[in-house]
């Protein structure tokens, strides 16, 4: 007999970046209550789990993730209690909750980089990851991912620290026995909260190479994900992340979360060797239970983008995690555009990404097939797209407030921190409820299908075709088989040969079945998509 499902195996996951999604205080900022007041909506959307962005104590220089303590919540997104209270009705809701640790590196203004800066020979010294030498002239060719060299100088301290992100988000030194040993109890104190999980923000960015060796250059541009233009890109990252101390580092950690009931951790790969790491790291849920990369976020969707993510990353993890959109990339249906409608490309990468064998992760507006939003000028306050003489934007136009009203009441009674577009609000979720054919209720079909069949949580995949007009590809077991499929295109299109049963009508839209002659052929109007059970 089949061993059951772990809960996180082909589980749906909901990211929440918790600025963006409902303010109660009415400082124009979402926080944690907001999150509370609208565990019920996220409910009823199908998920299994929900994963919130950072929300600890916090200079805010990158929002959340430059953390000053640990074990705190952030005043603006409210208290440990109110963490507490989300963990509890969550659970009642028979929703799990993934909350994101960033162990990479701090905020310049947390106790542990303040003491290393000011004592060297302290017991906080050796934190973080300092070189000695001259002011001027660096200790190697490595760069930041948010622009400029990867290292700045401490005139307190007369030395370099590390940062692979921001100057004021110094790297610890996971070298250090202790600084490991000050992470775990971190986790074990959110285990105690309930939490049930973490996203492991950056995963393999936690050691660098002692030798401190140039990083050699590109031979070309390597990036397809957000700013191409950004001089990180330019060189071959061999250095200064992905070492082979990360791997034991992970395997410490997954250990101690063994001592545990059932939880979870997923990690976020950023690499140029993303394939081999992410095989060193989730082969068979080892030492991650999961792990996403960036493939099906880059900037353009090319011929098989799709069925080569599945055919490397599926074969190495039946729990590869997936997601079209998130809090770092310009949201898919703006990013992959084409010429349909709006709602009908949201439909039809929601058909796609609900049909994806493992882990589904669906970004707070996706189900509402939200656009990128547009920031102009000081709108934008995002220090990524700030700190690059580039025209890359920032992230903002992905991380604006959620429009549950027609109007901005929805999020907050004040002023919120960045704008909401009208394109938004004309798509907000109060409009989207009493609309059979939106994206949102389109969603909510998917997902009730996707729990209720069991093809989609463990069954095999097979592509048929993933090009610019057509994506699709069968699910299935020994028991049954479906066929997922999505067109992109105005034109209408056919599949012959295909031993259609019946369409799943209440997650399909302009998809017809057809013996003509004895031949079997699927019709398809255009931007049509859905699920086709096949015959066994």
């Amino acid at each position: 007999m089949q061993d059951p499902l772990r809960w996180w195996q082909g589980c749906s996951i909901y990211q929440i970046y918790p600025r963006s999604y409902k303010d109660t205080t009415g400082d124009g900022v979402g926080d944690l209550q907001g999150i509370i007041e609208k565990l019920d909506y996220i409910k009823s959307l199908g998920v299994d789990a929900i994963w919130v962005c950072p929300f600890y104590e916090s200079p805010m220089v990158d929002f959340g993730y430059d953390v000053s303590d640990y074990r705190k919540v952030d005043p603006v997104f409210g208290t440990n209690q109110h963490l507490k209270e989300l963990v509890s009705k969550a659970h009642k809701l028979g929703l799990k909750v993934i909350v994101d640790l960033v162990m990479s590196h701090t905020s310049e203004k947390h106790r542990w980089f303040e003491e290393s800066v000011r004592d060297p020979n302290g017991p906080y010294g050796d934190y973080y990851v300092w070189v000695e030498g001259k002011e001027g002239t660096l200790p190697n060719n490595w760069l930041s991912v948010f622009g400029g060299p990867a290292w700045s100088w401490s005139p307190e301290r007369g030395a370099y620290y590390f940062h692979n992100f921001l100057k004021q988000q110094p790297d610890l030194n996971l070298y250090n026995e202790k600084v490991k040993e000050e992470l775990f109890e971190i986790v074990k104190f959110w285990i105690g909260f309930g939490v049930d999980g973490f996203r492991l923000d950056a995963c393999n960015c936690y050691f660098h190479d002692t030798s401190l060796l140039d990083n050699p250059v590109s031979p070309k541009q390597n990036s397809k994900v957000q700013d191409e233009a950004n001089p990180y890109f330019q060189l071959v990252h061999i250095y200064d992340k992905s070492q082979p101390a990360n791997v034991e580092f992970l395997k410490e950690l997954r250990s101690l979360v063994d001592n545990y009931d059932d939880k979870f951790l997923i990690g976020e790969i950023f690499c140029d060797r993303e394939e081999e790491t992410t095989r060193l790291y989730s082969a068979n849920s080892e030492p991650l239970h999961s792990a996403y990369n960036f493939s099906l976020l880059q900037n353009d969707r090319e011929v098989d983008t799709i069925r080569n993510a599945v055919t490397k990353y599926h074969t190495i993890s039946k729990s590869t995690a997936w997601s079209l959109s998130n809090h770092d990339v310009e949201r898919v249906v703006s990013r992959w555009h084409d010429s349909l409608s709006l709602q009908n490309r949201a439909k039809g990468y929601l058909t796609i990404l609900a049909g994806m064998p493992g882990i589904i992760i669906v970004y707070q507006g996706e189900e509402l097939g939200l656009p990128e939003a547009i920031l102009r000028g000081k709108e934008s306050l995002d220090p990524f797209g700030n700190n690059i003489d580039s025209p890359y934007p920032g992230r903002d136009g992905c991380r604006t407030p959620m429009p549950w009203t027609e109007d901005l009441k929805g999020f907050t009674d004040g002023e919120p921190w960045l704008p909401v577009p009208q394109e938004h609000m004309d798509n907000c979720v109060s409009l989207q409820e009493s609309d059979e054919s939106s994206s949102l209720n389109h969603f909510k079909a998917l997902m009730k299908f996707r729990n209720d069949t069991e093809v989609f949580k463990e069954g095999s995949i097979q592509f048929w075709q993933d090009d610019l007009e057509l994506i699709a590809f069968s699910r299935f077991t020994e028991k049954e088989a479906f066929l997922v499929l999505s067109s992109f295109t105005n034109r209408k299109l056919e599949m012959k040969n295909v031993h259609a049963e019946s369409i799943v009508a209440e997650v399909s839209f302009g998809i017809h079945l057809d013996n003509e002659n004895g031949e079997e052929r699927i019709a398809l109007e255009a931007g049509a998509f859905g699920v086709i059970k096949l015959r066994s």
